[in-house]
């Protein structure tokens, strides 16, 4: 392999169409951060890269590093997550997910943590017995976290006179890493109360509108 290309393991965070048959992707890598790289050709049909170059794909990308951009010249996807492609409100989700972690991330960044919190969330969001509504809590609270913008503790909620299993839920999320962060369920009301707490923190440290949040809360 020459010096002019690299192979990264990473997922999909968008993909856009670039000129006639092209896609301009986003990648979220453990090894560069975040990458801007051209799928050439990705919408013919014949393309090699056709599947690969879609949100969600994840796997193994040989990037080729040009002058003035990247290009994914070849790609061993592992994951496709096609059952929220073919999910409406699992796609709605999971584009959610993808739009927070670009948000965060940065290109030439350690940005590991933050893969493997989006691809164990996209997982989770496929198991039955998760609510959904809960996966998105838990998703953006640890993703704060890996931030530096979530509290580490919850003083400051005394006053909100939470739920016992709401407090052990939130610093549960805080300290667990992402492997055991889906391994638990709440009540109802707890979990309306533990998104009360993430939606404040939300609305106060990220400084941004999501559009597929948006959609997300006006279609379900």
């Amino acid at each position: 392999m020459s010096s002019q290309t690299c192979t990264v393991t990473g997922i999909v965070l968008s993909a856009a169409p670039a000129g006639e048959y092209d896609k301009l992707v986003v990648l979220l890598t453990k090894e560069r951060g975040k990458i801007r790289a051209f799928a050439r050709g990705a919408r013919r049909m014949n393309s090699p890269l056709l599947a690969a170059a879609n949100v969600f794909a994840f796997g193994e990308f040989q990037i080729y590093e040009g002058r003035t951009s990247n290009s994914i010249s070849q790609a061993s996807i592992q994951n496709y997550f096609s059952e929220l492609m073919t999910d409406f409100e699992g796609a709605c989700y999971g584009q959610y997910f993808l739009e927070f972690a670009d948000y965060y991330t940065r290109e030439n960044a350690d940005c590991m943590d933050f893969l493997r919190l989006t691809y164990q969330s996209l997982r989770a969001l496929s198991v039955p017995s998760l609510s959904r509504t809960l996966v998105r809590y838990i998703y953006e609270m640890k993703a704060m976290v890996y931030s530096g913008e979530c509290p580490y503790t919850f003083e400051q909620f005394e006053s909100w006179n939470l739920n016992l299993s709401t407090l052990y839920a939130l610093q549960y999320v805080v300290s667990s890493p992402v492997e055991k962060l889906y391994t638990f369920t709440l009540s109802e009301d707890v979990c309306a109360e533990f998104g009360k707490v993430v939606t404040w923190l939300r609305e106060r440290y990220v400084d941004r509108r999501f559009k597929s949040l948006e959609i997300l809360e006006s279609c379900l």
